[in-house]
């Protein structure tokens, strides 16, 4: 999922050294979820209650309801770390809870299961807040296990709709893929799937406007999200098709072009940015890799002082994370340049820099190859 969507988070809390994260958008759904309690939901269930209680158990209810969303998301965590497959983190946003993997289920069956685990925990949750209204006494708390119970039924039945990347897809994607042994073929199924519900999410929620049902515009914003996020896992997909099997060192450039850590900014714009045409060259003193510079780092030199400033002095110093063996998959290198947002890496054998692979390459040699 493209990790742009949880821009404007922060953490609160880490759990099984899981951080959880919340996104502001989710202090919109917050407050909306809060208000639509306190003013309409238990004023119905629980009309004896005084209204100051209202507001303070709508609070309590949201409060509950992104918790069990956390829960949720932590059943998919605890299976995933089964199967050695590291959790970045979870962000609670304005449409409930995502849980961030790093890398793909390794076979069908744990697709399924790490997919599975999210509505069961749901519906584990539902059960506990059932048995907990019936032994409740109190109006007003039997009220707010009743609306717990129900919204957890809700969450684990819709996610289990076969819209990719939604859980049910997933589960479907898993299922096509041990049929098929083509985890590709797999997801591109489960994603056009996805994309042909998201878009029913998006009609019918456009019908209930022009017809009054209640809902209409809720619905089309889910299925705009359901479709954006199901047709960039299709993208992911094809990107992770057209690059399986190749290595960095077919896709780097062998013959790079070197700056001296001594040359100015302005020697350096004129006689290689300008010249070469490239986005960023490798810097070398004393015989020594020392980094790589951009059309960032210059860009931040005031021009009136290329001539005076050099580029030892405004290089972004090299760092092992930034560095890639030629043997390594290109994906992996893809990967770690989005994550560390650069636009290229060094390749290193031997302790020595051989190449570069660089984003535009990746794009030019896909182009090229026609793959």
């Amino acid at each position: 999922m493209n990790t742009a969507l949880f821009y404007g988070s922060w953490k609160i809390i880490t759990i099984w050294g899981i951080p959880i994260r919340v996104h502001f958008s989710w202090l919109i759904v917050f407050g909306l979820i809060t208000w639509s309690l306190s003013i309409y939901y238990f004023p119905k269930a629980a009309p004896e209650l005084p209204a100051a209680s209202y507001w303070t158990k709508g609070a309590i209810g949201a409060l509950l309801l992104f918790a069990s969303v956390v829960f949720h998301e932590l059943a998919h965590s605890f299976v995933s770390k089964k199967y050695k497959i590291s959790i970045i983190g979870i962000t609670l946003f304005i449409f409930g809870g995502v849980a961030q993997m790093k890398g793909e289920p390794p076979t069908p069956k744990a697709e399924f299961r790490i997919a599975i685990a999210g509505p069961l925990s749901s519906f584990f949750l539902s059960g506990v807040f059932f048995l907990s209204y019936t032994a409740a006494d109190s109006p007003g708390i039997k009220a707010l296990y009743a609306y717990l119970s129900q919204i957890n039924l809700i969450l684990g039945v819709f996610n289990l709709i076969p819209g990719f990347p939604m859980d049910g897809g997933r589960v479907l994607r898993s299922i096509i893929w041990e049929k098929t042994k083509d985890y590709f073929h797999a997801t591109r199924k489960a994603s056009g799937l996805g994309q042909k519900i998201a878009l029913f999410f998006i009609i019918f929620g456009l019908f209930s406007i022009l017809t009054g049902l209640p809902g209409g515009l809720w619905l089309m914003f889910i299925g705009w999200f359901l479709y954006t996020a199901a047709q960039a896992s299709y993208q992911q997909a094809s990107l992770q098709e057209n690059l399986s099997g190749l290595k960095v060192k077919d896709v780097m450039v062998r013959d790079i072009v070197t700056l001296s850590s001594s040359v100015t900014i302005d020697e350096a714009v004129n006689g290689y940015f300008l010249k070469y045409g490239y986005g960023g060259f490798p810097v070398f003193g004393d015989g020594r890799f020392l980094g790589i510079i951009t059309l960032k780092e210059v860009k931040n030199v005031p021009k009136e002082d290329w001539i005076k400033v050099n580029v030892s002095d405004v290089l972004v110093s090299h760092s092992k994370e930034w560095e890639v063996s030629p043997e390594d998959d290109v994906m992996k290198a893809l990967e770690l340049m989005i994550t560390k947002d650069k636009g290229r890496l060094a390749v290193i054998k031997d302790d020595k820099i051989i190449g570069l692979i660089t984003r535009n390459g990746i794009a030019r040699y896909i182009q090229i190859m026609g793959r």
